[in-house]
């Protein structure tokens, strides 16, 4: 299993502070080279037939090797490569008519700052350049040039100290170590990408079956086969980082022609950024380990483009691709469920949010807010209504009937259960309409 582990670094003296900082800005500067020697040629300009691989690398890396070392100005050029080829994909996909996940033309990869105003200082050292120890006293030992050791009479390695403790201290193998330095927080940052064992967890005996509904203003509605449902709400959330988003806006109108950002709209971004991963992150850990606990061992989660054909609005666009980041979020769902041996499997949810799990009619039903509604008599929430039509749309296991849904709701730390869980008037649909086969929602099942 691939993952990263993500820390911060200290020099342990001023001289070697500098002797830091001069390797990210050397790293910064010959990537802008070589980024500008491709673009140049992306625009075919002076001439150039406009192929980016023509670029003079080596000549490159011959001029930077004796302050990064030979290994690390390689791999500066090698993650330029990788920008560019990944450039080149997405510009391909967005001119694919059957993909539609590409709804802006892309951009080709940009400069790392610039001299007059400062290049952003980041580097990336090569797998074997350098070594971690974790323990109580945990450092990073990285390879330098020549020039640098001589520029400081240094000798051997930059040693530099780590704090904190790493997600995975132990593993199989170690890739290539990205080193920046971060503005807004003042501060030295790694992360090292890591393959671990696939037994780092025990997987149980495990057949179930959830599905997840993606929604607007919850996060997550999600049905399993074992008759549990839960709800994460995210209007709070939204809102806040909406009214970030109105302030950095704000901000960026009073600032002066020809300028775009400043130390306290990058604040305001990050801030926003790691609020919105975080909520993320704790609910995917959440809910993994529930469903975990109830032995499922498959996750179906609906495709973004039936939500946006189905239910597309400005506010909803901006739910789901600004704030929500759906493919961000599903790669981050993989991720955690894998630890847990859970697959997870993007599959289509077309219409699941207007189909009566009652009658199963589309044309009839009506939404408003929360609340799906059906002339036959069936009143539910919307959200978790559609997860659990996806879940027996796309499993051949029976769905047992179905428990109260448990709400969650976000308190900066964690997802706490929401006092509205259980409410007294949750039986909604008329009890006369009812099904009585187990496998059919119920009022209590869809309450709101």
């Amino acid at each position: 299993m691939k993952r990263t582990n993500t820390f911060t670094v200290r020099p342990l003296s001023d001289s070697g502070e500098q002797l830091l900082r001069d390797l990210l800005d050397a790293s910064a500067a010959l990537w802008n080279q070589v980024n500008y020697e491709r673009l140049i040629r992306y625009n075919d300009e002076d001439g150039f037939d406009g192929d980016v691989w023509d670029a003079d690398t080596g000549r490159l890396e011959g001029q930077y090797k004796g302050v990064l070392g030979a290994s690390t100005a390689q791999q500066v050029i090698r993650k330029n490569s990788e920008a560019w080829r990944g450039f080149f994909d997405l510009k391909n996909e967005y001119y694919d008519e059957s993909n539609t996940s590409i709804t802006e033309h892309p951009e080709p990869p940009g400069f790392w700052g610039n001299e007059d105003d400062g290049r952003k200082p980041h580097t990336v050292i090569r797998n074997t350049s350098y070594t971690v120890e974790w323990g109580d006293r945990s450092r990073l030992e990285i390879l330098i040039g020549k020039e640098l050791k001589d520029r400081y009479d240094h000798t051997g390695r930059l040693r530099l100290e780590i704090a904190g403790d790493p997600n995975w201290p132990e593993y199989e193998k170690q890739g290539r170590l990205d080193l920046w330095y971060d503005e807004t927080d003042s501060t030295f940052r790694a992360s090292q990408p890591v393959t671990v064992s696939d037994d780092v967890r025990d997987t149980p005996l495990a057949s179930e079956k959830a599905a997840l509904d993606i929604g607007a203003n919850n996060l997550v509605a999600c049905t399993t086969t074992t008759g549990q449902q839960y709800l994460y709400e995210g209007r709070n959330l939204f809102n806040r980082f909406r009214n970030t988003t109105r302030e950095i806006a704000r901000l960026q109108s009073k600032l002066e022609e020809g300028r775009y950002s400043s130390d306290r709209i990058q604040r305001l971004y990050r801030k926003r950024t790691r609020h919105r991963d975080h909520a993320q992150e704790t609910l995917c850990r959440d809910l993994i380990e529930r469903l975990y606990s109830e032995c499922v061992d498959t996750v179906y989660v609906g495709g973004l483009t039936d939500v946006l054909e189905t239910h597309w609005s400005v506010e909803t666009n901006a739910k789901t691709h600004n704030f929500w980041a759906f493919e961000k979020f599903t790669k981050r769902l993989a991720c955690t469920a894998e630890e847990y041996g859970i697959a997870i499997e993007v599959r289509s949810e077309a219409w699941t949010s207007q189909e009566c799990p009652q009658c199963g009619s589309t044309d009839r039903t009506t939404r408003y807010q929360d609340t799906l509604t059906c002339p036959c008599g069936f009143e539910g929430h919307a959200d978790i209504t559609a997860s659990e039509t996806f879940l027996k749309r796309h499993t051949e296991k029976a769905v047992r009937p179905m428990a109260r849904p448990v709400r969650f709701e976000w308190d900066d730390h964690q997802w706490s259960e929401s006092p509205r869980s259980y409410r007294p008037k949750e039986q909604r649909t008329d009890p006369s309409t009812v099904h009585r086969d187990g496998n059919v929602a119920t009022g209590d099942s869809q309450a709101v």
